[in-house]
């Protein structure tokens, strides 16, 4: 729409202060706390192979690999014959039921994930799973099946048969990233990317009980970006997260990634640059930027572009290894949190080895809107030790919890403005591999929080794939 601009030093604090943010926060509300409650076992034996630095099973930008609903939790996965997967079981309850859903694994790619997704509507579980640029899979179960778990059979009759469309609804040839939300009156939407890495579009479906219908896509892929090392006309939108909250609000943060190299320092980092955010209250219909512009129409030619004005909230230019697809949740008062990750420049200015340097130097950052309205961000002093990805949940005092490679758990308090970061849990016995799950809808229904999590392997050697729970402050 308009030229490319940021939001300047007025929006964001390079270090929040003790206090700011905290907004709601009481001084009687307990800071944050873990306790480990047990762990549970869904599979002895899961496919493990190694591809992009991940695992199919725990990729952490899967939405949702782990949830809850009506007192049952539900899990997805493949065994190590690479049937996908579908386990529940009553919250507190020591062992999964399963069932195949009548799908395996084409491909040794770990972006093939499964997602999961729940239609208030009719009470239906829907899956999407087994994509990247090319074909999905698609299941969805009975109606009724999440709102009366005690009184169903877990069979594999409860779920209709594998489809490569929505009910009959073909989206694109090149499918990647399947997210479900559910939008407050009991919808179901279902976010994904057009098109290829470096030059894709995001997109909107929705299902309203009875069928899907297409939104459209929401962001461009064309425009103009210069960094001091050159320029790029193709890009994608990586999503942090896609959420609304408690008001009927969506809100996404994201990165873009540049498909021409030569906006590196040296070509053996990666094109991601800046943290951005917009927000939509016509349930994604129209996205507007932090100022409340209007920025972007889903399924218009007026789509969201790394030209608009005000999208970027944390400027970063691309030779820092910036991390695509981190993390976002949203707190008790609608305001977004997003967990960053990259090498911060007193490491050096240039990254020559994405792996390597993110391994060696890598840090997470907490970004978020504050309650006086300017973005604030506060490095959270755990060294990363991974290239992978870090997970953010918030509990009902909005205390937030960033969730490390290899099961790592650290807090800060609100009231502290979420600047006092300190290890809760070191990941000890775990043997977690790197990235992990989180069932973001738990929390809020029976305040524990759930992290699943694979054993370490080599090869293509199977390993338990397993879930630990633990009791956040009442």
């Amino acid at each position: 729409m308009r030229r490319r601009a940021l939001l300047g030093t007025a929006l964001l604090a390079s270090v929040a202060g003790p206090g700011l943010g905290a907004g709601i926060a009481r001084a009687a509300d307990p800071g944050p706390s873990v306790t480990r409650t047990g762990t549970t076992t869904l599979d002895t034996q899961a496919i493990f192979f190694v591809s992009y630095d991940g695992l199919v099973n725990n990729n952490s930008f899967q939405k949702n690999g782990l949830l809850t609903y009506k007192g049952y939790q539900y899990a997805v996965w493949y065994t190590a014959d690479r049937n996908a997967v579908v386990g529940r079981r009553a919250l507190g309850a020591t062992t999964w039921s399963t069932v195949k859903v009548g799908h395996t694994l084409r491909y040794n790619d770990s972006h093939n994930v499964i997602s999961m997704g729940v239609s208030r509507t009719d009470g239906r579980l829907h899956l999407n799973m087994d994509s990247h640029s090319d074909g999905f899979t698609y299941v969805k179960s009975v109606a009724g099946l999440l709102d009366n778990p005690a009184g169903l059979s877990w069979t594999a009759s409860r779920f209709g048969a594998p489809q490569s469309t929505l009910d009959g609804l073909a989206l694109t040839s090149q499918f990647t990233y399947p997210q479900f939300i559910s939008t407050p009156e009991g919808r179901l939407q279902l976010s994904y990317r057009v098109a290829v890495s470096g030059n894709g579009r995001n997109a909107l479906a929705e299902y309203d009980g009875t069928r899907w219908t297409n939104l459209g896509e929401w962001t461009s892929s064309t425009g103009t970006y210069t960094s001091e090392h050159g320029s790029s006309t193709a890009r994608n939108m990586y999503l942090h997260g896609i959420d609304y909250d408690r008001n009927g609000r969506l809100h996404a943060t994201f990165t873009w990634r540049e498909q021409n190299n030569a906006v590196m320092c040296n070509s053996g980092g990666i094109t991601n640059h800046d943290t951005g955010y917009v927000y939509s209250d016509d349930r994604g219909r129209t996205w507007r930027n932090n100022a409340g512009t209007v920025v972007g129409t889903t399924g218009s030619s007026d789509r969201v572009s790394v030209t608009d004005a005000g999208l970027v909230v944390d400027p970063l230019n691309p030779d820092h290894s910036l991390m695509n697809q981190e993390s976002q949740f949203i707190d008790s008062a609608g305001r977004p949190h997003a967990i960053i990750s990259y090498v911060p420049g007193r490491f050096g200015q240039c990254t020559t080895n994405y792996v390597a340097n993110r391994t060696a130097n890598g840090r997470a950052f907490l970004v978020r809107k504050s309650a006086s309205g300017p973005w604030q961000k506060t490095e959270i002093p755990v060294p990363l030790n991974s290239s992978q990805r870090t997970k953010l949940v918030m509990d009902k005092y909005n205390n937030a919890y960033a969730i490390f490679p290899f099961g790592r758990i650290a807090g800060a308090s609100a009231a502290s403005g979420h600047t006092d970061w300190r290890i809760l849990f070191d990941g000890a016995g775990l043997n977690a591999f790197g990235e992990v799950v989180i069932d973001e809808t738990r929390i809020a229904q029976d305040n524990v929080l759930s992290v699943m999590y694979q054993e370490k392997s080599s090869g293509t050697t199977p390993s338990a794939l397993r879930v630990v729970d633990f009791r956040l402050p009442a």
